[in-house]
């Protein structure tokens, strides 16, 4: 130790009081944040995958429960996982639904970033992460602008660094108000493939229904999000540790 004359400090964080405005502000510790992870495991998960889950950063001082769905089919895995929260006497009360698909990967934290993008703006009942279709040719999940007069689901060019509004999202890496599945006029299952009658996967399905009641969505495009492919590659959302 190096001699030295001791004296009253004032603490680091006292010297930048800025910052833990906005750290504290961003996702608190006083905050209610109880957020469920809803994870559709219908075969095996790549260890890289699951890797990212245990290594997401959890809000302090807030429950967080992950929920495994396997074998079944993905529309039915979040429909019937949703049902058993709802009818839960602990699992009801909790804030925010995280959904996580098998094979798409998130930075450590992005839930955290999406927490603090759902606190601050009410208004939407999703915020997802930014993830591409697989392929070169892979267009971001940012489906449809709400500003077209007809709504449709076409993709979105994706806006660097913004929160991007949209008529439906993916759902590999999305934060949902758990409130939202508590109103009765959303039709049931609220997931569903749909194969007859039209052609839809089971994200888009839900929008479709939930716009008509005023629900609204939108990608975050500053939290990147992997598309594993199998081949021990990732998708166009490709990120660097």
């Amino acid at each position: 130790m190096q001699p030295q004359i001791l004296a009253a400090d004032v603490g680091v964080n006292n010297t930048n009081l800025d910052a833990v405005i906005r750290r504290v502000s961003a996702t608190s510790n006083w905050k209610r944040l109880d957020t469920i992870m809803l994870i559709p495991a219908g075969g095996q998960v790549p260890t890289k995958v699951v890797a990212s889950w245990l290594n997401l950063y959890a809000p302090p001082n807030n429950k967080f429960y992950r929920m495994f769905c396997v074998g079944m089919e993905v529309g039915e895995a979040f429909s019937t996982a949703i049902e058993n929260i709802l009818a839960h006497p602990e699992l009801s009360t909790y804030k925010y639904i995280l959904t996580a698909e098998h094979d798409n990967v998130a930075q450590p934290d992005a839930l955290l970033k999406l927490l603090a993008q759902m606190e601050a703006h009410p208004e939407f009942a999703c915020i997802g992460a930014t993830y591409f279709t697989k392929g070169p040719e892979g267009v971001a999940q940012i489906w449809g602008d709400p500003r077209d007069m007809n709504m449709n689901f076409r993709p979105q060019v994706p806006i660097p660094n913004t929160l991007q509004e949209c008529c439906g999202t993916g759902m590999g890496f999305n934060l949902w108000r758990l409130e939202m599945f508590k109103d009765k006029r959303l039709r049931q299952p609220w997931f569903k493939t749909q194969t007859e009658g039209g052609i839809s996967t089971q994200d888009l399905y839900f929008w479709g229904n939930a716009r008509q009641f005023g629900y609204r969505c939108a990608v975050d495009t500053s939290i990147p999000c992997g598309h594993y492919d199998y081949e021990g590659k990732f998708g166009p959302a490709d990120y660097t540790w």
